[in-house]
């Protein structure tokens, strides 16, 4: 899993793409405005026993029928649903969602909601460590043009009882000219039982490229734990820094809303994310810091006008890994969705 030494690349393409289902929204099965999720987007997940959580960004109660993107009123800068479904098959089954007295899904992360301050806290992704649970999320500044905005900064808010509660963690933070401001994570077991998290990470916008970065999972709430990829000594093993200035670009492309798992089909890395202006594509990775394959067409903007966002979870997949299923947002009707892909070696 954390060794590239030897492996060659497999993946050939893939095939079967599809839309399974409407996840959210007043037209899927799931009817998530009965808690009041008219129009949202994102949905990375993460998975905490044998439940499911959907993370969603910034999210709104009413809307014009006719409206194209985010907006509306009850603004909520990030909500979470959840589920037990086991069966990607059919779509997903909500079991319900993070919500209030009222039953109404609720922001858990706060903003200040103004504009060249904090527009809004955007949660990149979410994890569960030590029998807790995290929120890595991104302080936004200002919307600019099209797939650019300025962050504030990157940082992690930790719920100790099921995502009812959050506690920002304000000293684990990342400066807004960071290349982790927008994550990825991956937790994996060492030989010695421990485990350490891999994150992924990308600047704010669409326009950079991978980074990548480490820490043991009993260390996840100290800033000086972390540490950053700095490239591969003379045997070609990883140099590991305690400086994020020193990290070196793993995936050298314009990524957007990355998602990085481990597929047991290939034995290799997967990363999805959007190339801003083509679509969403896949990468073969022999190790968390590469070599990465080529970027392959997993659905184009040609198919899906509008989409972004492809998240994966290792817990959704098929015939040992050969299907994969994901969520995509699509900017009309500002929703998010469900698709399947199957990978050809």
């Amino acid at each position: 899993m954390l060794d590239g030494e030897g492996k060659s690349f497999l993946l050939k393409g893939v095939s079967g793409v599809k839309q399974i289902s409407q996840l959210t929204g007043a037209e899927s099965p799931n009817k998530t405005e009965r808690f009041g999720v008219f129009g949202t987007d994102l949905g990375s997940m993460f998975n905490v026993g044998d439940r499911t959580y959907f993370v969603f960004g910034d999210t709104f109660g009413e809307r014009d029928p006719d409206q194209i993107g985010g907006g509306g009123s009850f603004w909520r800068s990030n909500t979470i649903g959840y589920t037990t479904d086991g069966d990607p098959a059919d779509g997903i089954a909500l079991d319900g969602m993070i919500a209030d007295d009222t039953g109404l899904a609720k922001e858990l992360v706060p903003s200040k909601k103004t504009d060249y301050d904090e527009m809004t806290t955007i949660p990149t992704h979410g994890l569960s460590a030590n029998g807790a649970m995290y929120l890595y999320y991104m302080s936004v500044n200002h919307w600019g043009d099209p797939g650019k905005w300025d962050a504030n900064f990157a940082g992690v808010a930790k719920s100790a009882d099921e995502g009812k509660t959050w506690t920002l963690l304000d000293g684990l933070k990342w400066p807004g000219d960071s290349n982790f401001i927008q994550i990825s994570p991956y937790r994996v077991a060492a030989d010695d039982n421990a485990a350490e998290i891999y994150f992924w990470g990308i600047p704010s916008g669409r326009f950079g490229g991978v980074q990548l970065m480490k820490v043991p999972e009993a260390d996840i709430e100290k800033p000086d734990a972390y540490r950053y990829y700095a490239g591969s000594d003379e045997k070609g093993a990883p140099v590991w820094s305690e400086a994020a200035a020193k990290a070196k670009t793993v995936v050298d492309d314009t990524v957007g809303e990355l998602s990085v798992v481990w597929n047991p089909y290939l034995e290799r890395w997967l990363m999805t994310y959007l190339k801003e202006g083509e679509g969403v594509v896949m990468r073969e990775g022999l190790a968390p810091w590469g070599p990465w394959g080529d970027a392959i067409d997993l659905v184009t903007a040609s198919e899906q006008p509008g989409l972004y966002a492809p998240f994966m979870n290792d817990r959704y997949t098929a015939d040992g890994g050969k299907t994969i299923y994901f969520t995509l947002s699509l900017w009309n009707p500002y929703n998010v969705f469900w698709f399947k892909a199957d990978l050809q070696k």
